[in-house]
């Protein structure tokens, strides 16, 4: 089951301007896999693949865990 928050994490790459193209390559992933980690049809993120996300854009410890370990369901 994934925990992860998908609408406000895309919310945030778009308030840093970037695309998720750009974060994928950014995290070392190629774009069609952070599509099927986004669309619940791939794997969860690693821990590492998270922490550079977190790390990209820049996120507060509530912003990260309100994403990262959500009750919301995408």
């Amino acid at each position: 089951m994934k925990l992860v928050n998908v609408p406000m994490l895309k919310g945030k790459v778009v308030e840093k301007g970037l695309t998720l193209e750009k974060v994928a390559e950014k995290i070392g992933i190629d774009r069609s896999t952070l599509s099927r980690k986004l669309n619940n049809s791939g794997e969860d993120f690693t821990i590492k693949q998270a922490d550079r996300i977190v790390n990209l854009l820049e996120l507060t410890p509530i912003e990260a865990t309100a994403i990262f370990f959500s009750q919301f369901v995408a």
